[in-house]
């Protein structure tokens, strides 16, 4: 990977960087990219907590969290001093982005991504895994392709919209602080990973 220099938000992946020394990261990017799979690692490997957005905002039967009850719990889960986050919910990113001192930028191609998502969907619906302790799967939803309940349709719908984002967001003055580490392949998030300490 190399640097854009008209882009001085874009971090360089260094294949022998300095240690990581960063303690509240998020980790963004679109559905089915494997913000909460890397978010997992990160945080094993830091000795974080690990603060699933959407295990946040999601109640029984599939109903969402009321956007006030979401920000008073995501306010209380970035107040210590170290944790990794992953997800993209706008409505706290007043809340996570301000306290973050990284973050991570997961830019997969979409064929890629498309492909993971289809895969853990039907992944999901056939082992009827119980996901944030409280809902299944449902396999049908996914390819109501009219509809924003289907993740595929959600998929094509912000993916651009994502890649056109983040970049203007990373170029804001308030977010001047963060450290973007941005990951355009499963290479370069392996590699990125390897250069954080062994979980202990």
């Amino acid at each position: 990977m190399t640097g854009d220099r008209s882009r001085p938000w874009l971090a360089v992946l260094n294949m022998n960087p300095p240690p990581f020394p960063y303690r509240r990261i998020i980790i963004v990017g679109v559905t089915g990219s494997g913000k909460t799979t890397l978010a997992r690692q990160v945080a094993a490997r830091l000795g974080t907590p690990h603060v699933e957005l959407d295990a946040l905002h999601w109640r029984l039967d599939w109903e969402h969290a009321p956007d006030d009850e979401l920000r008073r719990l995501v306010e209380t889960a970035t107040r210590p001093g170290a944790w990794v986050v992953d997800g993209n919910y706008s409505m706290t990113r007043d809340i996570t982005w301000p306290r973050a001192q990284a973050v991570v930028w997961l830019d997969l191609p979409l064929g890629l991504v498309f492909w993971r998502l289809v895969r853990r969907i039907l992944s999901r619906w056939w082992t009827k895994e119980l996901m944030w302790g409280i809902n299944r799967e449902t396999l049908w939803v996914h390819f109501k392709l009219w509809s924003d309940d289907s993740l595929i349709r959600w998929l094509f719908k912000t993916y651009l919209r994502r890649r056109r984002q983040y970049p203007a967001l990373f170029s804001l003055p308030q977010n001047s602080h963060l450290h973007v580490v941005r990951l355009t392949t499963p290479r370069q998030v392996e590699a990125w990973l390897d250069t954080l300490p062994e979980p202990a």
